[in-house]
């Protein structure tokens, strides 16, 4: 299965965070095909910049260089997520949404709004 990480997800398996399932951890680190959204390094890097996010100044190539595979952001995947329905209002979420929609992958999320579209989802 391929998956995409939501923002929050990709954060909690960086820190090793407990709030993340087991399972969760487990596919993230076997699973051959998993992406990080261009839109997650962008919208961290906003974040940090802001002070909502308390964490190391490199976060963002900590990410990039955590070894899963990048997920550009294309016209594609843009026109798609300005024809999503407005059920989710945070323009990041609704890119990983329009991407995993497009690339037919799976999102890995915890976030309600996410699952009310219809989108492929393992719960985190």
């Amino acid at each position: 299965m391929s998956l995409l990480l939501d923002t929050r997800v990709v954060l909690w398996w960086l820190a090793d965070d407990p709030g993340l399932p087991d399972e969760i951890k487990d596919r993230l680190d076997h699973e051959p095909d998993v992406r990080v959204s261009a839109a997650t390094i962008w919208e961290i890097a906003i974040k940090q910049a802001l002070g909502k996010i308390s964490a190391p100044a490199d976060l963002p190539g900590r990410v990039r260089d955590s070894g899963f595979r990048e997920l550009p952001i294309d016209f594609t995947h843009a026109i798609a997520a300005g024809q999503l329905p407005p059920i989710h209002r945070d323009p990041f979420d609704r890119m990983l949404v329009a991407q995993a929609r497009c690339e037919g992958l799976t999102l890995v999320t915890r976030d309600s709004y996410c699952q009310q579209y219809e989108v492929a989802i393992l719960r985190a």
